[in-house]
């Protein structure tokens, strides 16, 4: 009766206070100044980095001593920032290749990577970066097959400390959104999954939430296949129900995800930890009402409603192009508003208002939430080929440290739009100017002696920047250019000066 289902609804309501526990949005203050690698280093900390230099370099020692034949030298933190910010700039500036971002021999040489670091560096480091550290990879890689293996022993180092400052530095709204994220990835895993409903058919699956008014990733878990210990619910109940943290959120929050997650024993389960949910569901899930005497049909009018409630679940079915079926433990079905639509009639064209009940509009409202999160992450993706599973995971680790970071600073900032914030943090992270130095003419670039009036042939020599670049080889020269104030070798055989001045 009506009496009854304002009175589950008054009840619902009451159970579903909003009660976070701490104040939603960014836990900073704006007057703390909060630059984009200030915000940054907040998800990939100087400890993190100081961890990934550890593992990097342990790897890089491995691989020597199994005859690997290039030239090493330990990485820093400082230079570590400085490789991520040029994998940030790579991401920017689009080229075929990793080798096309050195050439200097080119119409379309671009300057600035060789300004950070050699590309042989830069290769280098991109094959030995390591999250955890070898020796204890094949401590983990000998307990494979049993209860005790990590499959995401190699990432998890950095992945546990991602998930946490997601966490720790900003609260969500009340509004959340549960859905799946792919990372493309071909490896031959136990982990990669072939999604044929996808454009990317192959990779790994994430499960995301997001807070529904901004695309900020909450928090994550990565797929690693079937469980060996279910627990007896099924993967979409176990996946929601670990990203929901009471202690970490608090309660009252409204969650919405789609049909592969909503179920009964989840919406009722979720209603008992005091958290509501609304979701799209499928007919023949277990224990959803398949009432055919009540259920619409193809022929219903557009704007047709059918709704049962149970309890604090209520079951609607709304027609629109086509039925919509949604379950909540948040609304009241009777709710509700209008919706435009384009309908065909005799005289063309023209837009008609339809109702629509309250479950179906807040689902569209709010389920865009991880569609929002992934769209943010793939303007300015680090994504690119690698040839190591954990190297993809890397790289959407400082996607999303990157995305979260441009988030907050939004939120309390608002003044710097998503190219500008990454162009700043490139420009923090490889520690240069974003000032272009003034233009000289022809007649400013001449080569002048790198000592000034040094009586000491062997003073002032340094480093040939174009030998350096082409070949990695060193070759001292006490010449520099005056205008540029870069060292160029000036000889009969071999005159980098000419060569650099043709591309600058």
């Amino acid at each position: 009766s009506s009496v009854e289902n304002k009175r589950s609804l008054f009840l619902g309501r009451t159970a579903l206070r909003f009660l976070p526990k701490r104040e939603p949005g960014p836990q900073l203050k704006p007057r703390d100044a909060h630059s984009p690698m200030s915000l940054f280093k907040m998800f990939f900390s100087e400890s993190a980095v100081l961890t990934l230099c550890r593992n990097t370099n342990a790897q890089a020692a491995k691989s020597r001593a199994k005859g690997r034949k290039y030239k090493w030298t330990d990485v820093g933190i400082s230079e570590l920032y400085r490789y991520i910010g040029l994998v940030f700039y790579i991401s920017m500036v689009k080229l075929k290749s990793i080798r096309d971002y050195w050439r200097q021999d080119s119409l379309f040489s671009v300057p600035f990577p060789a300004t950070v670091m050699s590309r042989d560096r830069y290769r280098t480091i991109s094959w030995n970066l390591h999250m955890s550290h070898p020796g204890a990879d094949k401590e983990n890689d000998r307990k494979r097959g049993t209860a005790e293996h990590d499959c995401l022993f190699r990432v998890r180092p950095l992945m546990d400390t991602i998930r946490l400052a997601c966490k720790t530095i900003y609260h969500p709204r009340r509004n959340l959104a549960v859905n799946e994220r792919v990372v493309a990835c071909k490896a031959n895993t136990e982990m990669t999954q072939c999604m044929k409903a996808t454009p990317t058919r192959w990779g790994f699956k994430l499960f995301v939430l997001a807070d529904s008014s901004n695309g900020y990733t909450v928090d994550f878990a990565v797929y690693t296949g079937k469980n060996s210990f279910p627990t007896g619910h099924g993967l979409s109940y176990d996946a929601v129900m670990s990203l929901l943290d009471r202690t970490v959120l608090g309660s009252g929050y409204h969650v919405y995800m789609d049909n592969f997650y909503t179920s009964p024993k989840l919406l009722t389960d979720l209603f008992a930890l005091k958290f509501g949910a609304c979701g799209t569901y499928r007919d023949n899930r277990k224990d959803c009402p398949q009432d055919a005497a009540n259920s619409l049909t193809s022929k219903s009018a557009r704007g047709s409603m059918r709704w049962i409630r149970d309890e604090h679940l209520v079951f609607v079915k709304w027609m629109d192009a086509r039925e919509v079926s949604v379950c909540s433990t948040i609304h009241a079905a009777q709710t509700g508003d209008t919706v435009q639509r384009r309908v065909k009639t005799q005289n063309g064209w023209r837009t008609k208002s339809f109702p629509c009940p309250a479950p179906v509009i807040a689902y569209n409202q709010h389920m865009g939430g991880v569609g929002l999160s992934d769209q943010l992450l793939q303007y300015y993706t680090a994504q690119h080929k690698t040839m190591k599973w954990y190297r993809k995971l890397f790289l959407h680790f400082l996607d999303i440290a990157a995305t979260n970071a441009y988030i907050v600073h939004k939120e309390l900032y608002g003044n710097m739009s998503h190219k500008e914030f990454m162009e700043e943090l490139v420009v923090e992270l490889c520690d240069v100017s974003q000032k272009v130095k003034p233009k000289f003419t022809n007649v400013d670039h001449v080569p002048v002696p790198g000592a000034g009036q040094a009586s000491d042939a062997t003073a002032g020599r340094r480093i040939c920047a174009l030998c350096k670049a082409k070949s990695g080889k060193r070759q001292d020269t006490p010449w520099k250019c005056q205008a540029c104030d870069v060292h160029l070798c000036v000889q009969l055989k071999r005159n980098c000066f000419l060569d650099w001045h043709k591309v600058v």
